[in-house]
């Protein structure tokens, strides 16, 4: 059995209360998690708070105590992981924003490539915008999910989303053009 259709076993036997399924399930994932999770913290501030295996462990415990999740697949799990350690993240961010008082912001940059955020208040915004764009496109949102929070290729996420490469080329190049719009015009709260 491949390890990707044994992740899928272990997370459908979990769900149905198998306790031994998730010990072997973390032990399974734990380098991809950590690798997700290593991209995400090179994307922060210099000082923060958390490492790479906290963020993991953090994102894992907001997994387990929320509802049931009826896994369809590892790409799911990995998806909703990924999401995990966004929220994380940003609730990181507002906290430090808040503690810093109104008027604290600090600046995004967009390079060619990938959106670089320095924190805070437009990091909220990219994350209020994600969730208006999964609103009306899960698959642009997934895109961004898997390319710019898991730090995937363009290869490695037409896989994951079973689709040409080429095709999320172009998600990727459209998403990235609306998310810096809506995150430039976006009003400070």
């Amino acid at each position: 059995m491949t390890p990707e259709h044994q992740i899928t076993d272990l997370l459908q036997a979990w769900r149905k209360g198998d306790s031994q399924a998730l010990e072997e399930l973390a032990a399974l994932v734990d380098g991809e998690l950590k690798r997700v999770a290593h991209i995400y913290m090179r994307r922060e501030r210099a000082g923060h708070t958390l490492q790479t295996s906290a963020l993991v462990n953090e994102a894992l415990i907001r997994l387990l105590s929320g509802k049931q999740i009826d896994w369809q697949s590892r790409k799911h799990f990995y998806a909703l992981v990924a999401r995990r350690m966004r929220q994380v993240l940003i609730d990181y961010a507002r906290k430090r924003s808040a503690s810093k008082g109104p008027g604290a912001i600090e600046h995004i940059d967009f390079d060619e490539t990938v959106m670089t955020p320095q924190m805070s208040e437009e990091l909220r915004r990219l994350h209020e915008a994600l969730k208006e764009l999964a609103e009306f496109d899960e698959f642009k949102a997934a895109v961004v999910e898997y390319r710019y929070f898991g730090g995937y290729t363009l290869k490695e996420v037409s896989e994951l989303l079973e689709v040409s490469e080429s095709t999320v080329e172009r998600e990727w190049r459209f998403t990235r053009s609306w998310l810096r719009k809506e995150i430039t015009n976006a009003p400070s709260s």
